[in-house]
């Protein structure tokens, strides 16, 4: 990012702001601690326009609750969520609040396969978006749905497939333009890439980035994947046992890690230092 384009981001009001955000799950029936267990404790931070801020951490760190009490998928202990300046602390109980705040942040999962149906084309699993969220009368559903896949690399022969006749990458593709229909501010990406091999991880990475070159996306991209934060990032958090215990600019963050947990999570990264190649044409 240039520093001109750093200016104007500081510049701007957050997207997301997160204040002392605390999740407790109700304790196991039967259980000696009926105080619950504390899975997120204290988490503050924001998200500017138009930056990718990767929340890190191993599994059971905190961090996909953190972003599914962002979009509504969880309800929040105590704390507060601001999205666009409106205060979303609160689960959506309306349908319309729950449309309200799908046109300003989207949840991309790492399982595509499981959040699409099956019974369903791709295109029209896009058409169906497109309809509830898009600001554009002019032109059909079918057609946005088009110019959107198109987007994502997905030409018009794939617009009649079901999602079992695509490939893994092929399905978060899909799963990025159901986000894409929306028109969000902002999209979470939960380990969007984890289950992907390291070529098509480089392929849907490069895609993320293009995307957010021309529409001025946010990312909140959650990952346990240091390499893969390193090349999508500008800012991480580091998450253990439910707080932030390390955060700033992502390369100088792993540059020079200076809380155990950090320097631990960097040492399991594979060397001498993993880029991804930019491959133009989808896989067939």
């Amino acid at each position: 990012m240039s520093a001109h384009a750093s200016e104007t981001v500081s510049a701007a009001a957050p997207l997301v702001q997160v204040a002392d955000l605390r999740k407790v799950f109700p304790a196991a029936r039967g259980s000696k601690n009926r105080e619950g267990v504390v899975a997120v404790d204290g988490v503050s931070f924001e998200l500017m326009p138009n930056e990718c801020l990767a929340i890190v951490g191993e599994s059971g760190s905190g961090k996909t609750t953190v972003a599914r009490m962002i979009v509504g998928l969880e309800t929040v202990t105590s704390g507060q969520v601001l999205l666009g300046g409106k205060d979303v602390t609160a689960a959506p109980r309306s349908l319309a609040s729950r449309r309200e705040r799908a046109r300003e942040i989207q949840y991309v999962f790492q399982d595509p396969y499981s959040s699409l149906n099956g019974r369903q084309h791709i295109g029209d699993v896009i058409a169906s978006n497109v309809k509830l969220h898009s600001r554009d009368t002019s032109r059909s559903a079918r057609a946005q749905a088009q110019e959107i896949l198109d987007a994502v690399g997905l030409p018009e022969r794939f617009f009649d497939r079901y999602p079992r006749e695509l490939s893994g990458g092929q399905r978060q593709r899909v799963a990025i333009a159901r986000a894409l229909a929306a028109e969000p501010k902002v999209i979470v990406l939960d380990e969007a890439v984890a289950a992907l091999d390291v070529s098509i991880q480089a392929q849907i990475l490069n895609l993320l980035a293009d995307i957010r070159q021309q529409r001025e996306v946010s990312y909140l991209f959650i990952s346990h994947d240091l390499a893969v934060v390193n090349q999508i990032s500008e800012r991480m958090l580091v998450m253990e046992n439910g707080k932030v215990v390390d955060q700033g600019n992502t390369a100088e963050l792993l540059a020079n890690p200076t809380h155990p947990y950090t320097r631990a999570l960097r040492a399991a990264v594979p060397g001498p230092g993993w880029k991804p190649t930019r491959r133009e044409q989808l896989a067939s």
